[in-house]
């Protein structure tokens, strides 16, 4: 209705629309801040009147308040990113709480300089976090699929001390050479090709490409059970490439 009401509000804002609010992904979010961002809003409709039976804006709500917490973990700001809800109706709501948080951006700053983070760290930072998204929304799922009705249990839903603990104990996967059958089932279902294979070629991960989302040790074939899960130790250096071809055993006598 703003726009329609010809509402007056501040163009540094670039919208982009959604079907719902529940539809903003994390890595969403943090693509933003690592294009240069300075801040994000999301504005949903409000709770309990939401026209899907999902009630996205109930994801929305949950999604940013790990978000933040994950921004504060980084050294940003968690008030860079920040959730309303309102009526499609409230036009002149949209634009005060828009233009409130315009203003609150611009005191803070440009994206890192406000946190005295210069662009060569915060860049890598967020890019290595993003790597880790399907991994967190998998560790936090359950939280994430909650229904927060009262606005005092925002703040304490999810913890620093939760979300430290969730990055030092990040899970990495890695396939032992002696039980690995080359039977192509990781490499397969790997939704980042990050799984280097082939026929008669025993498989290995590669790290920097892995998502840990945990597919390769979903499909191993629990009779082989080659796809180990490795939390707080290193992971093993990959086998040497000529060591790599399985030698099958003839059947002809």
């Amino acid at each position: 209705m703003a726009g329609v009401s010809r509402l007056q509000y501040t163009t540094e804002m670039r919208l982009v629309r959604v079907m719902c609010s529940g539809r903003v992904d994390l890595e969403f979010v943090l693509r933003a801040f690592a294009n240069g961002m300075d801040g994000v809003f999301i504005g949903g409709c409000r709770l309990d009147e939401c026209n899907y039976i999902t009630h996205g804006n109930y994801h929305a709500l949950t999604m940013v308040l790990l978000c933040r917490k994950i921004l504060a973990h980084m050294g940003l700001n968690p008030e860079r990113l920040s959730i309303d809800f309102m009526s499609s109706s409230e036009g002149m709501l949209f634009t005060e709480v828009v233009d409130e948080f315009c203003k609150k951006i611009k005191d803070l700053g440009p994206v890192g300089n406000g946190e005295e983070i210069g662009p060569d760290e915060l860049k890598p930072r967020l890019d290595e976090v993003r790597k880790l998204v399907p991994y967190i929304k998998i560790a936090k799922r359950e939280k994430l699929a909650s229904r927060l009705e009262n606005e005092e249990d925002y703040d304490g839903f999810f913890t620093s001390d939760e979300i430290d603990k969730l990055f030092s104990d990040v899970i990495s996967y890695h396939i032992d050479p002696q039980k690995c059958q080359a039977c192509m089932m990781c490499y397969r279902q790997c939704p980042v090709e990050a799984i280097e294979g082939g026929k008669n070629r025993i498989h290995v991960i590669d790290q920097d490409k892995c998502i840990k989302c945990g597919t390769c040790f979903e499909v191993c074939p629990p009779r082989f059970g080659a796809v180990n899960q490795i939390s707080g130790e290193p992971v093993p250096p990959p086998i040497p490439e000529e060591a790599r071809t399985i030698v099958r055993k003839s059947n002809k006598k």
